[in-house]
């Protein structure tokens, strides 16, 4: 019996203005069935090219050699990439399904969930839209959608991100694919939400009999949910086998960076490993290096929120009079003490991005008061506000969608200080962006560059320095790593502890992720439903939690069995 897929020497390269770069280099590897396969590396290294290769998806750009042999029924194999267009039709979204990285961007904005499961049924399966409704409803229910009937008429806006998921679970299984590609399924979705989604895709995987490919970054989830693992660098595939015996003794030293990086293997007194200390491969083995960190003078409170609340319209009346509201953040009190890193920790929708927004006056607050050095800052005007601003920033979660593609990115760190009149002339600023670049390990010659031209975790770090372009005495960083490879989040983790002890900030980390959390943090705050279910020293809530929810946060967090 054939497997299910079988390929051989697999190479793809992309032809960009005359420049050839090899995205996979002579892979070869096979897929059994009934098993969860996991191809893992950064961004990068190649393992979301090489799916999309299954599925003929790359653009025109695209050159690739090699052999895709697939066998549905073990009697026969074909090869895909020998098909045309009208033939590759028929496997998509029929034998081979792929749920993508980002569902909202997957989903089609101006067409209800219902219509979008439907049509997939409708192409493949040939039946009325009667049948395919029903079929459609039976997949919401099986994919745990919560009142799958009301799911039928809602458009991809109106649903959280894991539901959005769970919306593409369903179309990639309204044929009962043979084969089901999962690129980065759980991305920056919520611990407890990444858990579900992955078990939800085990089980159908094992009630189903189909082969699942999951792509991701992180040996974690791969460590609770594949059987076997194809570790991806370069381009090259560097080590592959069953899932224990690859976590367990991994041979490669990238294999075991990736393993290293991660911050819930390790404590807060070092630094976080990161690839550079393991390759090359060195005579000497990793050896632990003291993280840079800095005590909080707990004498010295810097901020002080009083009874927060940030209520929002949630209903209005037809004279436009709310009769409901969505109370986001809910009567919420805490200090910061200066040199302090603060964790803020939840599920999307407890009201942690909100709070920091509202702290920063970005969100106006419902009641309540936020003192920054005794000074009431929801209560100043906008001429005040302003002079104050220098002191607060905020890092976003979204590095790309935070600069202007526009303008280069020394430009951009030399904005605010053009904006606020610091030193005295361009030549004297341009120096300062200079020296934040290299601070936060980007040289000079960048200073023209544009955003587009910048990995994820560099543009992060350019995000960084802007935000210290003004010297602020106080920071938010704002789910700052949560999309971040393993090994670039360890390497941002680590740069925001080096700033941190050099320029002396004090710092709210708000994080889905309680590992990420109890590493840079000194103390952490537990929201849930817009008020703080727990605090604590960051030890203290990690080690020894003592509120369920905070059990289950921990509980979901990926290689924690």
């Amino acid at each position: 019996m054939f497997p299910l897929l079988d390929i051989q020497h697999l190479q793809v390269s992309f032809n960009q203005d005359g420049t050839v770069s090899h995205a996979v280099k002579d892979s070869s590897f096979t897929l059994p069935r009934g098993k969860m396969t996991a191809i893992v590396g950064e961004s990068g290294s190649g393992k979301s090219v090489t799916a999309l290769s299954l599925l003929k998806l790359l653009p025109v750009q695209a050159h690739i050699s090699g052999n895709i042999f697939f066998s549905p029924d073990g009697a026969r194999q074909f090869d895909i990439n020998a098909l045309n267009s009208r033939k590759m039709q028929d496997v998509r979204g029929n034998a081979i399904a792929m749920i993508f990285q980002e569902p909202m961007t997957s989903l089609n904005p101006v067409y209800t969930c219902g219509e979008q499961v439907m049509e997939t049924i409708i192409r493949h399966k040939k039946v009325s839209r009667k049948i395919a409704r029903e079929q459609t409803l039976a997949l919401f229910e099986l994919v745990a959608l919560p009142n799958p009937a009301a799911m039928l008429t809602r458009y991809p806006h109106q649903i959280s991100g894991g539901q959005k998921q769970r919306v593409m679970m369903a179309i990639a299984m309204s044929c009962d694919p043979d084969l089901l590609i999962a690129d980065e399924p759980t991305t920056a979705l919520d611990v407890r939400v990444q858990k579900n989604i992955l078990q939800l895709i085990r089980n159908l995987q094992e009630k189903r009999g189909m082969s699942v490919l999951l792509i991701t970054h992180d040996l974690a989830l791969v460590s609770d949910f594949a059987d076997n693992v194809i570790v991806m660098y370069k381009g090259e595939i560097v080590e592959t086998g069953e899932t224990k015996k690859v976590l367990g003794s991994p041979r490669h030293p990238y294999t075991k960076a990736l393993l290293a990086c991660r911050p819930a293997g390790n404590t807060k007194e070092w630094r976080l490993p990161v690839i550079s200390d393991f390759i090359p491969a060195k005579e000497n083995p990793y050896q632990p290096v003291p993280a840079s960190r800095t005590q909080p003078n707990e004498n010295n409170v810097v901020l002080s929120v009083e009874n927060l609340s940030v209520h929002f319209p949630e209903r209005k009346n037809i004279f436009g009079k709310t009769i409901s509201v969505y109370k986001a953040v809910d009567d919420v009190s805490f200090n910061v003490f200066q040199n302090e890193t603060l964790g803020l920790v939840g599920e999307s929708g407890c009201g942690k991005t909100t709070l920091g927004r509202a702290i920063l006056h970005l969100v106006k607050p419902t009641s309540g008061r936020i003192l920054l050095e005794g000074k009431d800052i929801a209560r100043l005007d906008e001429k005040s506000l302003r002079l104050i601003r220098k002191e607060l920033q905020i890092v976003f979660q979204d590095p790309y969608g935070s600069l202007n593609p526009r303008i280069s990115i020394g430009e951009a760190i030399l904005e605010p200080l053009t904006v606020h009149g610091l030193l005295e002339n361009k030549n004297q600023r341009r120096e300062k962006v200079v020296e934040l670049l290299e601070k936060v390990n980007l040289s000079a010659d960048h200073f023209s560059r544009y955003p587009h031209q910048f990995s994820g975790g560099q543009r992060q770090r350019i995000c960084i320095a802007r935000a210290l372009a003004l010297t602020p005495s106080f920071l938010v960083f704002d789910e700052s790593v949560s999309a971040l490879d393993v090994s670039v989040q360890a390497q941002v983790l680590n740069l925001i502890n080096d700033l941190k002890a050099d320029l002396n900030f004090t710092a709210i980390f708000i994080s889905h992720d309680l590992s990420v959390v109890h590493y840079i943090s000194d103390r952490i705050l537990v929201m849930n439903k817009g008020r703080i279910v727990e605090s604590g020293s960051a030890d203290g809530i990690y080690l020894t939690p003592k509120e369920e929810y905070t059990k289950q946060l921990i509980a979901a967090i990926p290689g924690r069995r």
